[in-house]
């Protein structure tokens, strides 16, 4: 298959394939003219990909998680380790978008005159200068 089709069938662009290249998460494709050509496999591979960034892997952990990848697919333990370290870093994140949440809800009910006299802006410094 020519990047076109590649692309096409997979819903990406072929920019993305040749970032993928060269990042080394897509090995590099056998080469017919000067143009390159793919197989199946090729598919299959930028799905688990996909599948990756949809959750938030970064391109070191992507490159990770498909090294060695073969007509049999990802080995699932490889999988499961970096899913769940991979799910205590979102965990994290949630955390801290809740109680960014909580403190943009309190400043919503606030009634201070002016925000450099607001309990919400003066408690991490009165924390601060009790320490």
């Amino acid at each position: 298959m020519t990047i076109g089709e590649v692309a096409r069938r997979a819903g990406v662009a072929a920019t993305a394939i040749r970032y993928w290249e060269r990042e080394g998460v897509l090995p590099p494709p056998r080469r017919v003219g000067g143009q390159r050509r793919y197989d199946e496999a090729t598919l299959a591979r930028l799905a688990v990909v996909r599948l990756a960034q949809e959750v938030g892997f970064s391109v070191a952990e992507v490159r990770s998680l498909v090294e060695g990848f073969d007509e049999r697919g990802v080995a699932p333990e490889r999988w499961r380790e970096l899913a769940e370290r991979k799910l205590g870093e979102v965990d994290a994140r949630i955390a801290r978008a809740e109680g960014m949440k909580r403190v943009l809800q309190e400043s919503l009910r606030c009634d201070c005159v002016t925000l450099d006299a607001c309990a919400l802006v003066l408690r991490p410094c009165a924390a601060a200068a009790s320490a």
